[in-house]
C-alpha cells in the first residue's frame, strides 16, 4: 500500500435526527454562541474610552492587531477569559483579559503569536494572570517556532496586587527569560513600542530582533515622576528614554517612526523578510478542501443533555477536508476513534471519544458505555500516538470522556497500567498536539487524552465542555452515600432532615457545576480559549498550518513511508507466511 485510502464520512443532516431534535439542538447551542459573543465583546471592550486614544493620536490594541494582520483572515485570540469576573483589592473594576491580549495571526500569509498590552485596561498594567498569559502564549511560540510580535504599552505592573504577579516562579520576570530562550532558539521577535513601557513592562522588547517606537513611546527603568529633580528640570518620560534616546544614542531601539500605523506597517514589512511558510511543501500540491458536509450543522448535532449520545464521525465529516477518513484499528476499542485525513491539505491524526454504546468485546451480547476508557481502546490510543509521533503528524484529541472504567474486571484486566503506556506516551511525544474538549472532560481520562496537564500545546474548550474530576450530581452522591438507598434516594422519612440533606446535595452538586463551567476554567487559565463549534474547523486549520510552517521543524515522513501501514497490515490478517 503506497499510501492510506481515505473512506468518506457523514450522512445529510435530515437523515440523522428528525426536525423536532435538529431544531432543539440548534437553539440551545445558538444561546450558547450568543452567551459567548457577549462575553468576548466585553473583554473587548476593556474600560472603554477609545475616545481618549483617539485624542492623542493612537490606536486601540484591537485596532492595531487588525492592521497588522492580513486582511480577510481571522484573528483566533487565546486566554481571553483570563481574570474572568474577577475582583481585585485596590481596583475599581475587573481587569478584562487580563489586560493583554495574545493572539495567533496571519502576516504576510505566516502564522505568528502577537503579545499586545490592552491599552484600554489600566493603561495596558500587568495584572495577576498576566505574566502566566504571557508565558503560555510565548511558550507556544517556542515549541512551534513562530515569529512573536509584541505591541507594547505598559505602565507595569498594578502595584496594588504586585504579589499576585511579580515574585513567583511564573512571575512577571519569567516573561524575560523566556525572551532570552525564545532568541536563543532562533525564533524571530519583533517589538513595537506605542507608548509608555515602564519598569518591568522596559525590559519586555529589549531582547527582541528588531524594536521599533513612535514618537510618542518611551521605554524607561522608572518614569519621570519617580526621579529626584525630573520636575525641576522639566524633564518628561519621553526625555528620559523616548526615541530619540534609545534610537539614536543608547542603542535599544532600531527604528524611529511617526505613529501607529506607519509603525505597524513597518513591523509587517520586517515579518516579509522572514522565510515563507512550509505548509504548501508539505500539502503535496493537493488543496486544501471544505468539509462535504458543512461545518456549520455541528450545532444542531449536539442534543443539550450531556447524557444523551450523538454520533462521532458526523463530527469529522464536519471537521475534516472532504470529510475523508482513514481509520485506524475500527475492530479494536470501538470506544474510541482514532485516524488519519487532511485539515487545510495537510495531514494531521484524530481521535474522538465515540459516545454511543459498544459491544463487549469478549461477550457480544453485552453492551459497554461509550465515553468512557476501556482496556483496548486505551491501547489503541498509546498505539496510534506513538505511530503519529513516529510519522511527524500533528496529532488533534477531541474529548467527550468521563473517566476509564472502574470494576472487578478493569482491574484484573490491568488497566492501570494500560493507561500508564498512554500517559508515558504522551508525555513523551515530540509532535505537535493539540486538545478540544468538545463535551465532557472528565477524570484521569481527561489527563490520559492529552488534556491541559499532560502539555498539549493548545487546549480549547466548547460553551458546552465540562470540565471536571465527576459530574456534580455524581459527587453529591457520593459525599451523601451513606443516607441513601441503592437507587440514590434519601432514605430518611424524617422532613427536617430531608430538607437538610436535598439542600446539602443541591448546593454540593450546584458548586461543582459553576466550577465545570468553562468560562471558570478559562478564567483560572485551565483551557486556553473558549471556541464556538461554527469557528472550530477554523482553528483546526490554523493549528494545522502552524504545526507545518517552520521550515525543519520536525521531521514529517513521505506517507508512504508511515509506520501506519506496517502495523495495519499485519493486524488485516490479510496476509500469512506463505503470501
Amino acid at each position: 500500500m503506497a499510501r492510506l485510502s481515505l473512506d468518506s464520512l457523514g450522512h445529510p443532516l435530515t437523515g440523522l435526527l428528525d426536525k423536532r431534535e435538529r431544531e432543539r439542538n440548534h437553539a440551545w447551542m445558538c444561546e450558547l454562541d450568543q452567551q459567548l459573543e457577549l462575553a468576548r465583546t466585553k473583554v473587548r471592550e476593556g474600560w472603554g474610552h477609545p475616545e481618549r486614544l483617539e485624542r492623542e493620536g493612537k490606536l486601540t490594541t484591537w485596532q492595531r492587531l487588525e492592521a497588522l494582520m492580513d486582511s480577510g483572515t481571522p484573528l483566533l485570540p487565546i486566554g481571553s477569559f483570563v481574570n474572568w469576573e474577577r475582583r481585585f483589592e485596590g481596583a475599581r473594576k475587573t481587569a478584562p483579559g487580563a489586560g493583554v491580549v495574545t493572539a495567533f495571526a496571519r502576516v504576510h500569509d505566516r502564522w505568528v503569536v502577537v503579545i499586545a498590552n490592552d491599552n484600554l485596561v489600566a493603561s495596558g498594567a500587568w495584572w495577576p494572570g498576566t505574566p502566566e498569559k504571557i508565558q503560555r502564549a510565548q511558550s507556544i511560540a517556542l515549541r512551534l517556532e513562530l515569529p512573536v510580535i509584541y505591541l507594547v504599552e505598559c505602565s507595569g505592573l498594578f502595584l496594588p496586587q504586585q504579589a499576585g504577579s511579580f515574585a513567583g516562579g511564573t512571575g512577571a520576570g519569567h516573561i524575560f527569560k523566556l525572551n532570552a530562550l525564545l532568541s536563543d532558539a532562533g525564533i524571530p521577535q519583533i517589538a513595537g513600542v506605542f507608548g509608555a513601557c515602564i519598569a518591568g513592562g522596559g525590559y519586555m522588547p529589549i531582547i527582541s530582533d528588531r524594536v521599533l517606537m513612535t514618537e510618542q513611546a518611551y521605554m524607561v527603568i522608572a518614569g519621570a515622576a519617580l526621579i529626584r529633580g525630573a520636575k525641576s528640570q522639566d524633564l518628561t518620560s519621553t526625555d528620559l528614554g523616548g526615541p530619540e534616546v534609545h534610537v539614536h544614542r543608547s542603542g535599544c531601539a532600531d527604528v524611529r517612526v511617526p505613529d501607529d500605523p506607519s509603525c505597524l506597517r513597518a513591523i509587517r514589512a520586517e515579518v516579509a523578510l522572514l522565510p515563507s511558510s512550509a505548509a504548501a511543501y508539505y500539502r503535496q500540491g493537493l488543496p486544501g478542501l471544505p468539509p462535504h458536509h458543512a461545518t456549520a450543522e455541528l450545532s444542531s448535532l449536539f442534543p443539550p443533555d450531556h447524557r444523551e449520545t450523538y454520533d462521532a464521525r458526523e463530527v469529522l465529516a464536519r471537521l475534516l477536508d472532504g470529510s475523508l477518513f482513514h481509520e485506524f484499528l475500527p475492530n479494536v476499542g470501538s470506544e474510541v476513534i482514532t485516524g488519519v485525513g487532511r485539515i487545510a491539505g495537510l495531514w494531521v491524526g484524530v481521535v474522538i471519544n465515540d459516545v454511543g454504546t459498544h459491544p463487549h468485546p469478549r461477550e457480544p451480547s453485552t453492551a459497554r458505555a461509550g465515553g468512557i476508557l476501556y482496556r483496548e481502546g486505551v491501547a489503541k490510543l498509546a498505539t496510534f500516538s506513538r505511530h503519529c509521533d513516529a510519522n511527524g503528524l500533528p496529532l488533534f484529541w477531541l474529548q467527550d470522556v468521563a473517566g476509564f472504567d472502574i470494576g472487578l474486571e478493569a482491574e484484573q484486566q490491568g488497566l492501570l497500567g494500560y493507561g500508564s503506556s498512554l500517559i508515558y506516551s504522551n508525555s513523551t511525544n515530540t509532535t505537535p498536539m493539540f486538545t478540544v474538549l468538545l463535551r465532557r472532560a472528565s477524570g484521569a481520562g481527561y489527563y490520559a487524552q492529552a488534556g491541559l496537564p499532560f502539555d498539549p500545546i493548545l487546549q480549547l474548550s466548547t460553551p458546552m465542555t465540562r470540565l471536571a474530576v465527576m459530574e456534580g450530581r455524581t459527587l453529591a452522591i457520593a459525599t451523601y452515600n451513606k443516607a441513601l438507598d441503592d437507587d440514590f434516594a434519601i432514605v430518611t422519612q424524617n422532613p427536617d432532615e430531608r430538607r437538610l440533606l436535598e439542600a446539602g446535595m443541591a448546593e454540593t452538586a450546584g458548586r461543582i457545576e459553576r466550577d465545570m463551567d468553562p468560562y471558570a476554567a478559562a478564567a483560572r487559565g485551565d483551557t486556553d480559549e473558549i471556541v464556538p463549534l461554527c469557528e472550530l474547523r477554523t482553528w483546526l486549520e490554523a493549528m494545522a498550518e502552524m504545526s507545518y510552517q517552520a521550515t525543519g521543524n520536525r521531521r514529517v515522513r513521505n506517507p508512504r513511508i508511515w509506520t501506519f501501514h506496517d502495523m495495519e497490515a499485519l493486524c488485516s490478517g490479510s496476509w500469512s507466511e506463505t503470501t
